[in-house]
């Protein structure tokens, strides 16, 4: 090998030898990142995990105050009380008339008594800074008498059910009982007519319509919010 070819040698191993260097360097850099990476997840993941269980204890606890509050009060009404923290009033002979969206006389009756007490509860320590929505929920059956298809019954029992929680909203908000709390109603109670897009099944899936037609108090917390926030964090 000659002189030159020995320059050139040389030149072309130098040549590798920074390829190679920056190779390692940005394989480190990457490594670094990914660590850190995978730091940042798992921390966000206890988050997560730590907000689960906030928000499950807070449900379990409203659940057992609620029920505490209602027990007696359930089999009268003919409501119940599910660990969802839906209040659910089955008795369709109280709530309206059929096919109309004023609330009867025994209906008041009961929401006089249930709701300041309701109220009274979701909006003490330490609930009602976590309450994301207080829903008024309207279902019904998928019947509607003179309906020509499913369709126009759907349409129709939507239609009933958006008016029976507007009146049932109008209502309880205008109660005297409940008028120290208004301004925090009006941030966080919604009227949600659903028509028949939740009926009532029995244990072999057949409708059963009476108790699909209902009136539902509903809880939602903001577990699912700020969930959301933790995981908007950690997106790549």
């Amino acid at each position: 090998m000659n002189e030159r070819e020995f320059e050139s040698v040389k030149e072309d191993e130098g040549h590798w030898v920074a390829v190679s260097d920056l190779m390692a360097g940005l394989m480190m850099v990457f490594m670094l990142v990914s660590v850190v990476f995978m730091i940042n997840v798992e921390t966000e993941r206890d988050k997560i995990r730590d907000v689960a269980i906030l928000y499950d204890q807070l449900r379990t606890q409203l659940y057992r105050d609620l029920n505490n509050e209602f027990a007696a009060d359930m089999p009268r009404w003919g409501a119940e009380l599910d660990e969802d923290l839906s209040f659910r009033f089955n008795n369709t002979d109280v709530l309206f008339d059929r096919g109309e969206a004023d609330i009867k006389p025994e209906f008041q009756a009961i929401l006089n008594d249930f709701f300041p007490r309701y109220v009274r509860i979701i909006t003490q320590e330490p609930y009602r800074e976590d309450i994301l929505e207080v829903r008024i929920e309207g279902h019904t059956s998928t019947s509607w008498f003179g309906a020509k298809d499913e369709d126009e019954a759907y349409i129709r029992n939507m239609d009933l059910s958006q008016q029976r929680t507007r009146s049932t909203l109008e209502y309880v908000l205008e109660l005297p009982a409940v008028k120290d709390s208004k301004n925090w109603l009006k941030n966080y109670l919604t009227a949600n007519g659903l028509s028949s897009a939740k009926v009532i099944r029995d244990a072999a899936g057949v409708e059963d319509g009476e108790r699909s037609r209902r009136v539902e108090f509903r809880v939602r917390t903001d577990a699912e919010g700020r969930i959301a926030t933790i995981l908007d964090r950690v997106q790549p």
